[in-house]
């Protein structure tokens, strides 16, 4: 899908041709699209590296100026998946005369910027639009991350009593969501730093400011991923034991109790074999016995609880 945007006076509106100073949007373009771009004096590899989502964070610049940015983006894909958060890649390519944006998906930054309602938006400034879709990425991780975090301060909540491994195998789905996170951070880190040490577009004060914030979004992005990941990652081998514990003090319980509830089975059983009950003379002898078995099964049982087996 191909959208074109500019900017005007009543903000940011859609229009229907490729026009200077326009913001082209591609979202799974098809090879058509791609070719309609493309006639525009772009290299086709620069529509195309982004839709790959392999692709790694960089920058490529033409000697006609035409520069290509890739960063990756956090998404969501809902909470029945094997990894609920993973990392996509988001191009740029800057001309001079419009900006294009290239994913394969649809994503809610994007989205965002296109619904108009990120202030300050202009589309003729590209560059200064590309550092403020760079600093929303860094805030989504960072929203991201705190969604993670109470999802698993939930998990935990279940985990301390379980005794199956579906709570553990919960928290590894978020973990491989971290794995995401910190590769795509780091990688971009040097992106940003690249752009900031090799001044690839020519950015005003303002920009540099802007994209020396962006620098530091990522990098508290970053060291709160770690942070995450590393407790995850402890949290995770403390409950395997936790769970393993569990089960342990079950079949110790079970154990006990079977050894307590064999105890009249062995004593009825013994004189159920033509022995003499004691005391055979009374009628109430067979109470005898069910008294001995039960008074050795308290026993028994207290001999247990004094032990904390059960």
């Amino acid at each position: 899908m191909i959208t074109i945007y500019k900017s005007t006076e009543k903000g940011l509106e859609l229009i229907p041709e490729f026009i200077d100073g326009c913001w082209i949007n591609l979202v799974d373009p098809t090879p058509q699209e791609i070719a309609q771009v493309t006639d525009l004096g772009i290299p086709q590899d620069f529509l195309t590296y982004p839709l790959d989502v392999d692709e790694r964070p960089r920058t490529e610049r033409e000697d006609d100026g035409k520069i290509l940015i890739v960063i990756k983006v956090p998404k969501y894909l809902g909470p029945a998946v094997d990894v609920p958060y993973v990392t996509i890649p988001l191009g740029f390519v800057i001309t001079d005369k419009v900006l294009v944006t290239v994913c394969r998906h649809s994503h809610e930054i994007i989205e965002e910027f296109a619904s108009g309602r990120a202030r300050g938006l202009s589309t003729g400034k590209r560059n200064r639009f590309i550092l403020k879709v760079m600093i929303a990425t860094a805030n989504k991780y960072l929203a991201y991350l705190r969604d993670i975090n109470r999802t698993v301060d939930l998990l935990e909540d279940k985990t301390q009593s379980a005794m199956r491994n579906k709570e553990v195998l919960d928290l590894l789905k978020f973990q491989k969501s971290l794995v995401y996170f910190t590769t795509a951070l780091k990688s971009n880190e040097l992106v940003f730093e690249r752009l900031h040490r090799a001044q690839l577009f020519k950015m005003y004060p303002d920009d540099e400011d802007l994209l020396e914030d962006v620098i530091t979004e990522n990098q508290q992005a970053i060291e709160m991923v770690n942070i995450s990941n590393n407790i995850l990652s402890s949290m995770m081998d403390a409950f395997a034991s936790i769970i393993s514990n569990n089960l342990n003090v079950v079949m110790k319980f079970l154990a006990s109790v079977t050894i307590v509830m064999s105890i009249p089975t062995i004593i009825t059983s013994f004189f159920g074999m033509n022995v003499n009950l004691p005391f055979s003379n009374l009628n109430y002898s067979y109470l005898i016995v069910i008294a001995i078995s039960v008074g050795l099964g308290a026993l028994v049982t207290l001999i247990f609880m004094k032990r904390d087996w059960f």
